[in-house]
């Protein structure tokens, strides 16, 4: 692999752009985008089509279908979501790329962290920088600077923007999975771990919700007659837990149980709420088994328990595909004076339904940061080109044909 003038040229345009790229970045963190924050997703959608349509190709908004949550009183709620925006281009090109990003945050409306500010060491703090209006910001600079490269008609991509990936992607995975199939190499602009390593071998996750029914009462007149389902579910959440440390790489974390009401009165209903980490499918299978065991048991003399969701992300395993991939970014890397390294992680991310789905892929690609999903996230501002051109030399190696796209794509076995 070489670096070759044209592939210098892109990267010098890139060089020019840090402010813009920046930014518009620091500019969409002003546009609060959490989960569930309607409006505000669709103000940030709508800011991030004009620049989606920068690139050749058609630009389209994905209607996605309502998910269903859990509510506190234990009925099933509706939850919408705006659409997903995807760009295509060149669909007929020999090489194919899915490039993955999300613009909902973690930050629901009025938590007041709606603003970026410096910080003494250098560093931006900002409500979703990182993670990954920053990384949107890069992926979409290095898409335009491709285009200029004399290789660009070799390679054809899709981009897909979402708006859920903080609450597992239930509506935009079938979206995911779809482009999977049709692509020959992934991109995730997750943020990069510390020091900017990429994420290798990724587990799975599930999120789980338990509604236990009990029986209403008076606490003092009539509590013999009540069946107290706070209790009911405070036993199954120990039981629940007691998976720690049975199987190596599961983790079963308990996060939350909804219910109760006035002192004086039984409670009739409670939601346990939890998250399962697990290393390959067959931990999977054992930890569901664990869950559905301790479900059962729960039911008594009018005491009831329903189970609720499942496994949104499956592991992503450091197999074959993925070693050559890495080892090709690697190489690239090097050509610019980038040492990229890698390590496992526990989080998950779009990149496990990409994988899951056939694709191999990269999915921290995006800015250099930290303490996402708190009020202390911030990212290095040098980073945003470093990771653009990063990104756009990538592009340049798959079209050139010296990072084998097929080949990776056919190790996946």
């Amino acid at each position: 692999m070489q670096l070759t003038t044209q592939d210098l040229s892109i990267l010098e345009r890139l060089s020019g752009e840090k402010d813009e790229i920046l930014g518009r970045a620091v500019e969409w963190c002003a546009l609060s985008s959490g989960s569930r924050n309607l409006p505000g997703l669709e103000a940030q959608r709508a800011a991030l089509e004009p620049v989606l349509a920068e690139l050749p190709g058609e630009v389209e908004n994905v209607a996605l279908a309502d998910s269903h949550e859990v509510a506190a009183d234990g009925s099933l709620k509706a939850q919408a979501h705006p659409p997903a925006l995807m760009a295509t281009v060149r669909p007929e090109a020999p090489v194919q790329v899915v490039l993955t990003g999300h613009y909902d945050t973690v930050y629901p409306a009025g938590t007041g962290f709606t603003e970026v500010r410096p910080r003494a060491d250098g560093a931006l703090n900002g409500p979703g920088l990182a993670d990954m209006k920053g990384g949107i910001s890069v992926m979409l600079a290095a898409l335009r600077a491709f285009e200029g490269h004399p290789d660009h008609a070799r390679l054809g991509y899709r981009v897909l923007l979402s708006p859920d990936e903080e609450i597992g992607s239930l509506a935009s995975g079938p979206v995911l999975a779809r482009l999977a199939r049709g692509g020959q190499v992934g991109l995730t602009y997750e943020p990069a771990m510390a020091g900017g390593a990429l994420a290798a071998r990724r587990k799975g996750s599930g999120n789980f919700h338990v509604v236990v029914r009990g029986r209403a009462a008076h606490a003092g007149r009539d509590f013999d007659k009540g069946r107290n389902a706070i209790a009911a579910a405070a036993d199954l959440a120990v039981r629940l837990a007691g998976a720690n440390g049975q199987r190596e790489g599961v983790t079963l974390n308990v996060a939350r149980i909804d219910g109760g009401g006035p002192l004086n009165m039984v409670p009739d209903v409670a939601v346990v709420r939890f998250n399962i980490r697990l290393p390959d499918a067959q931990a999977g299978e054992w930890a569901l088994a664990h869950v559905k065991a301790q479900v059962e048991a729960t039911a008594a003399d009018g005491i009831a328990a329903e189970l609720h969701g499942g496994f949104t992300r499956p592991a992503k395993p450091f197999n074959a595909a993925q070693q050559q991939l890495f080892g090709a970014v690697k190489t690239a890397g090097a050509l610019i004076g980038q040492e990229i390294a890698w390590a496992p992680s526990g989080g998950v991310c779009e990149g496990n339904n990409l994988f899951a789905a056939g694709l191999p892929n990269v999915d921290t690609l995006g800015v250099r940061g930290g303490d996402i999903h708190s009020q202390d996230e911030y990212a290095w501002p040098d980073s945003f080109v470093e990771r653009a051109q990063l990104s756009a030399l990538i592009l340049a190696k798959l079209a050139s044909g010296e990072i084998p796209a097929a080949k990776i794509k056919a190790a996946m076995g």
